[in-house]
């Protein structure tokens, strides 16, 4: 109210009075200077020449031809309100005139009003017992009629009001289901005025997370189930799939399966780029509110849709939410770790899983087919001319017909069966060399089994070599995924991979070609799969042979917990083209989410990632690995300590000598990382602390105060042998620091150092370093370090880092003897430390203590200093609240 704009307003408000009484004395501000300061808006209340009342005072002025007027009494409601709220009967003449008010022709003053709303509201609740009647009865109506105000400026304010009203729960739930949401649906209806159309269904979008779930469902879900489908207006489609997500995780489950998906479906085919991308960012709200069912079945098929999209924005938002998709497949009872409010990862006991989210429970025909026929179908393209398969025509691992085999027969996916049987031949058998006997029944068949594409085509090759080395090559990839997994066998998800991969192996090892079996003389009974009609020259060959060279590459990416092609989405993010297609920091938003990935998948399933991880730990962009950087310690809980020995500290000790971009990520949470490694592991890093010294600008203080931040918590992870030897040196460098912030903490981290000496009963180490600092700091010519001397020791008595006995002894001299020292600045800490944390230990209050004399006699002389910060120090009472005196270190 006192900005120099309404100073300039105020002081010219003679010039718009038309009434010649209507003079700056008889407005009440002929006391104030021209600067305006101090000015209260209800000044027109006081007594002037009119001889009116208060009320009518305010009556004249809220009514007045003059717009100004009127604009200065609405923007001063609350003091008026505060003016009047001790008479009841005053009270609510204010009220009824703010009513009348309401309908000002002059938006300026419709607008002031509605601004003022919150605010009054506020003070009515904290101060009126009747608050919700009054507050119902005369402002809900102005806020409910503003929203259908001709101006666009008062319906904006009216709508920032409601918004701010809900989020303070100023409103009632009978105001907003008989009030409020009656005037959105009047808004929202087909022949309702574009404009208007467009804010309501906006307002109704941000209102619904504050409503309860039965008002959303019963009052406001039907009506935004039918603009999601808005034909006319785009504006109201777009909205809609920008806010389905907060629907979907109000109304619940069952009404989002029932109502919501077909919409949303409807939404991610839209004809407008904008309003599938809008979908593809709330995909995970959306998977959130669904069941693990629908989740995999009809949103995996649909999130695929999206992120081969034909606009290049819908595939960015879609790899985006890529990751954050995956992660509403996790499930806590397979992967043993949750999220805790606060975001910390924290390991939970193991519940016993059942057949429903078992995530080991892979077999061999899984693994068989999982990777082949994942094919999607053509389909006419949408009315933007983009073809967008439809998820019934995305086939997907879980939609694919598997069917188990044995060593007579072997089932195959119908859409293999006219393909893949056609294309290898029999590597017993050649086309080209077949014997009489075969000639001759083949003869005999020729009427009932010709073919007319078989008999005019050429000779196929005999591929038998080939498909010997193909079988020789998938053997030895799973059994390079077995060898990596072998170092941990011990843990359960492990062997339980380790069991499958194993079945894996078995069934291409019995596919592999046979040279020690008898040989074809044509002699022999047809196969049972000529008897259904496959030619003698070719037989299926088991489902392990149809895996070509590329996907005996993927064999290592098998896994069950999520829809495949998902998977291979987010692997294929760090794919240099990808970044020319989709977006060039495609693979940061990889290595954003690979924590969550990893955590669905599981440490059982981290060889799916383990490449990716490595390919992003090496990226050229700092960002992506700075970005791994910061998560690596999260990385490492999900991963458990053996995996975080064998493939993460490995990276980690390359994310040290990085940039500092990225090593700032490692050292925010190097504590986080050490504990979790074995001790011998952990100690190797002893040795490289002392890099995190040198930066690449020294002016980069802040990385030496994360540094000394980390030591602190460092210090319970070793020895007190290994603290003195390594960590010492680095806190006493750190107190040297020319930054004072630096200094500051790296104080607290020398008395952690001594407490922790003392605590493993190393006293010979610590009066070694107390003989350091005190020659290091209370000797040290510069003040700062004579100041510091006296920090630490305060710090060293509140936190009983030693016996105080040992305090005296070593100790208080050296501290007594700062008491004259010539620098102000040194004597207020050491009056500090000794007046309110010496002198009120037990030690130095009993009687025949040795040091309460002259502790006594140095306080005395410190309370009649020169300078007045130090007596006033020397002087105050302990129990009071204490002065912080951190600026003058």
């Amino acid at each position: 109210m006192d900005s120099p704009y309404n100073c300039i307003l105020l002081a010219g408000l003679s010039l718009y009075f038309e009434d010649g009484h209507d003079d700056l004395d008889d407005f009440g501000f002929d006391d104030y200077g021209s600067e305006c300061d101090g000015i209260r808006i209800t000044a027109f209340l006081d007594a002037g020449q009119d001889n009116l009342t208060p009320l009518g005072r305010l009556e004249k002025y809220a009514f007045s031809e003059n717009v100004f007027n009127r604009q200065i009494v609405a923007r001063g409601l609350l003091d008026v309100l505060r003016e009047f709220s001790d008479n009841e009967n005053d009270f609510i003449s204010v009220m009824e005139t703010v009513a009348r008010m309401s309908e000002d022709g002059e938006p300026t003053v419709r607008a002031e009003l509605m601004e003022q709303v919150p605010n009054i509201a506020m003070f009515l609740h904290e101060s009126r017992p009747n608050f919700p009647a009054a507050f119902s009865r005369y402002l809900v109506p102005i806020v409910v009629r503003y929203l259908t105000d001709p101006n666009n400026q008062v319906r904006k304010t009216s709508q920032a009001a409601l918004l701010v009203l809900l989020e303070q729960g100023l409103i009632s739930k009978a105001d907003m289901e008989t009030k409020v949401c009656p005037v959105l649906l009047d808004l929202t209806e087909p022949s309702s005025d574009d404009d208007y159309k467009i804010e309501a269904v906006s307002m109704m979008c941000k209102v619904v997370t504050m409503l309860s779930k039965d008002t959303v469902e019963h009052l406001l879900l039907p009506r935004f189930c039918d603009l999601c489908s808005d034909a006319r207006l785009f504006q109201v489609r777009k909205v809609c799939a920008a806010n389905f997500g907060e629907f979907c995780s109000i109304v619940g489950q069952e009404a989002t399966e029932k109502l919501l998906m077909p919409k949303f479906f409807d939404l991610c085919s839209d004809s407008l780029w904008g309003i599938r991308k809008a979908c593809a960012e709330c995909f995970m709200m959306v998977s959130n509110s669904t069941s693990p069912e629908v989740r995999r079945a009809k949103l995996s098929p649909l999130f695929i849709s999206l992120i081969s999209d034909q606009s290049r924005w819908v595939r960015q938002a879609a790899f985006q939410s890529l990751g954050r998709f995956i992660s509403t497949f996790a499930n806590p009872c397979s992967t043993g770790l949750h999220f805790r409010g606060d975001g910390a990862l924290l390991e939970v006991p193991r519940c016993t899983l059942d057949s429903d989210c078992s995530l080991n429970s892979l077999n061999c025909s899984e693994i068989s087919v999982c990777h082949a026929g994942r094919t999607i179908a053509h389909t006419p393209p949408n009315q933007d001319g983009r073809a967008t398969p439809s998820p019934e025509h995305v086939s997907t691992a879980d939609a694919e017909e598997v069917h188990s085999f044995d060593d007579n027969y072997t089932s195959v996916p119908r859409e293999m069966r006219g393909g893949f049987t056609r294309t290898f031949s029999n590597s017993n058998a050649s086309p080209t060399t077949t014997n009489n006997a075969r000639n001759t029944k083949d003869t005999e068949q020729t009427d009932e089994n010709f073919n007319s594409f078989n008999y005019w085509r050429s000779p196929l090759p005999d591929i038998s070599g080939e498909l010997e080395m193909l079988n020789s090559e998938e053997s030895e990839e799973i059994q390079k995924v077995l060898d990596c997994l072998q170092p941990h066998i011990d843990d359960p998800d492990v062997q339980a991979q380790v069991q499958v991969l194993s079945a894996a192996l078995k069934a291409a090892q019995l596919d592999s070609p046979d040279d020690d079996g008898p040989e074809d003389d044509g002699l022999t009974e047809p196969e049972p799969e000529e008897q259904l009609g496959f030619s003698n020259t070719f037989r299926p060959l088991h489902p392990v042979s149809f895996l070509n060279h590329q996907t005996l590459q993927s064999l290592a990416r098998l896994q069950n917990v999520i829809p495949q092609q998902l998977l291979d989405q987010y692997l294929s993010m760090t794919d240099p083209a990808r970044a020319q297609t989709v977006d060039t920091e495609i693979a940061k938003h990889c290595a954003f989410s690979l924590p969550g990935v990893a955590l669905t998948l599981g440490r059982q399933n981290w060889h799916c990632l383990k490449d990716t991880y490595e390919t992003l730990a090496t990226d050229v962009q700092w960002k992506v690995r700075r970005t791994l950087a910061f998560s690596i310690h999260e990385l490492a809980v999900i991963l458990g300590d053996q995996l975080t020995a064998a493939d993460l500290v490995p990276i980690f000790n390359g994310f040290l000598k990085d940039l500092d971009e990225v090593r700032i990520g490692v050292l925010k949470h190097l504590y986080d990382f050490l504990k979790l490694l074995h001790a011998d592991k952990r100690r190797e890093y002893l040795y490289q602390l002392q890099e995190f010294m040198v930066t690449d600008n020294s002016r980069n203080w802040r990385f030496r105060y994360e540094l000394a931040e980390q030591l602190i918590l460092i210090i319970e992870l070793y020895s007190h042998y290994d603290v003195y030897d390594y960590l010492r040196q680095i806190a006493l460098t750190l107190c040297s620091d020319k930054v004072s912030e630096v200094r500051w903490i790296s104080y607290k981290l020398v008395v952690e150092i001594l407490q922790k000496l003392y605590a493993c009963g190393a006293d010979d180490l610590g009066l070694n370093f107390i003989n350091e600092l005190t020659v290091r700091f209370c000797h040290c010519p510069k003040w700062v370090g004579r100041q510091a001397f006296a920090f630490i020791c305060q710090a060293i008595v509140e936190e009983d880092c030693m016996p105080m006995e040992q305090f005296g002894q070593h100790l208080l001299p050296s501290l007594l003897s700062l008491s004259s020292d010539p620098v102000a600045n040194v004597r207020v800490l050491v009056a500090k430390a000794l007046r309110q944390s010496v002198m009120e230990k037990a030690y130095f209050k009993e009687p025949g203590c040795a040091f309460s004399d002259e502790l006594e006699e140095t306080v005395m002389a410190l309370q009649s200093d020169k300078d007045r910060d130090v007596r006033f120090f020397a002087s105050l009472d302990p129990n009071k609240s204490l002065m912080d005196t951190a600026p003058l270190i």
